[in-house]
């Protein structure tokens, strides 16, 4: 009995064991595991029926607002703080400008519609206020906020111009019908920026409002809102537009849910250090409904045949593509921006807003874009780019005289006209992040290590194919 004299030892340890481990396994602590994306994807707020809330008579967007901040004291002034209000960003400090400058669709140029300033009234109808009709538009005003764009989910809201609701809207019926926001509520807007259903970005069009998840996985099998991975904390959305990004607050990224190192294949881990999620998981982009490539401005004004996918007097003549090949680019996740008055040099392309990123920056992915090319008007004498008036009196679009719209255009944003104008070669990048693909749909090996492959290489950067010739940390091309 002496070997066994302590045997009683052994016994409580094994016992202790079958009561401790069990509530270690299953009893939850302070901190969730960040394997599992699922813990990062937001719990919604239990919705609040406001049907009872609302009883007013609204004879206007502002009467809605004013009824809305009785209780939500806060949520204008923290929307007016936000670009979805000012369409611009705050002063940036940029390598080679004498002064800080701001950036967004308030004052700059794009390749779409070319820009906002003289042609307020149109344009303002995805902005998310009343009223924004010319340059003296009141950003201070808390009664000018629209809450009904991105909280209606009656279905009945509509925004004409200037961002008033249109007429035969029942508004009393849309404030009660208030709630969070909807894939519907985002994509009034960003479904259809640069003038229609798909035109603008290449991978966000109206078949993100109810989309199979052959379209798009996120929302398709799980049921994602946009509001899961674009969170917002005091109206403030995560994510960043490219017209108002010049640095890396507040973006959105895959790796907010999803680890790094989540392939169960190593080799597909290794690759996040030079590839972007986007660029595996997104294969195509425009899955559904074509999105614009080209835009020809010098086309317009021809009495010929009309078609919206291919040319329109108004704006001049299309090229449309579904399920197109992005094109890929070293990004960083900023870019640079072309700003008024910017002299170009006509016998090239000009690039509104090239992506920052090469081989050599560590921090830069090889990214799937959209990349729109367009023909617009310059001022040959100056070189530089030009804003045309074309909506209301004297616009192009009621006149069709070019040398009057951009006479006009000029005036209004403070340029130098000379009235000899031509039509200059440009591209705007759009990064590719929605319409995420199924798994078994992602690219494989052989679509970018083969003849023929998608990714070419030298432009890239590389001596050649990675497999062959060694990864840019490998050959040496990395910048410390």
């Amino acid at each position: 009995m002496k070997d066994f004299k302590y045997i009683w030892v052994v016994g409580l340890f094994f016992t202790l064991a079958l009561i401790i481990v069990p509530i270690v396994i299953f009893i939850p602590g302070d901190e969730v595991s960040a394997e599992d994306p699922w813990d990062s994807v937001p719990v919604h707020a239990p919705h609040t029926d406001h049907s009872d809330l609302m009883q007013g008579v609204y004879e206007t967007g502002s009467d809605v607002t004013r009824a809305c901040l009785e209780c939500h004291e806060d949520a204008a002034w923290q929307i007016m703080q936000t670009v979805h209000w000012t369409w611009e960003s705050e002063p940036y400090e940029i390598e080679g400008r004498d002064e800080p400058v701001t950036i967004g669709k308030k004052t700059s140029l794009n390749n779409f519609c070319i820009g906002i300033q003289s042609n307020w009234p149109g344009c303002t109808s995805c902005h998310a206020g009343y009223g924004w009709e010319d340059a003296d538009f009141d950003f201070s005003n808390a009664e000018n906020v629209d809450c009904l764009v991105c909280h209606d989910n009656s279905g009945l809201y509509v925004k004409g111009n200037a961002g008033y609701p249109v007429e035969g809207v029942d508004l009393e019926a849309v404030a009660q019908g208030v709630g969070a926001p909807n894939r519907d509520n985002c994509g009034s807007c960003h479904f259809v920026g640069g003038g229609g259903n798909g035109v603008k970005h290449g991978d966000l069009d109206a078949h993100l409002s109810h989309p199979p998840e052959s379209v798009d996985v996120h929302m398709g099998r799980h049921d994602f809102l946009c509001i899961d991975c674009h969170q917002a904390t005091d109206h403030v959305i995560r994510g960043r537009s490219i017209s108002v990004s010049l640095d890396f607050e507040n973006q959105a990224y895959c790796t907010d849910c999803h680890a790094e190192d989540l392939h169960e294949d190593e080799r597909l881990n290794a690759h996040v250090s030079a590839v972007a999620c986007q660029t595996c998981h997104i294969p195509e982009g425009a899955v559904k409904d074509p999105t614009k490539m080209l835009w020809d401005w010098s086309a317009a004004g021809q009495d010929i045949e009309e078609d919206e996918h291919t040319y329109l007097k108004i704006k001049g003549a299309f090229v449309y593509e579904s399920d197109f090949t992005p094109e890929y680019y070293w990004y960083a996740g900023i870019r640079d921006r072309y700003l008024l008055g910017d002299t170009i040099d006509p016998s090239i392309s000009t690039n509104m807003n090239p992506p920052d990123g090469d081989i050599g920056n560590p921090d830069a992915l090889i990214f799937p874009f959209k990349v729109h090319r367009a023909k617009q008007p310059y001022d040959t004498v100056y070189n530089y780019l030009l804003q045309p008036k074309t909506v209301g009196e004297g616009g192009y679009w009621t006149e069709f005289d070019w040398e009057q719209a951009l006479q006009l255009g000029s005036e209004v944003v403070g340029m130098e006209f000379s009235g000899e104008y031509d039509f200059a070669d440009t591209e705007m990048y759009w990064p590719i992040s929605h319409m995420v693909a199924p798994a078994g749909r992602a690219l494989n090996c052989a679509d970018c290590h083969a003849e023929g492959g998608r990714l070419d290489w030298l432009a890239l950067g590389y001596d050649g194919d990675p497999i062959e010739w060694g990864n840019r940390f490998q050959e040496g091309l990395v910048s410390e």
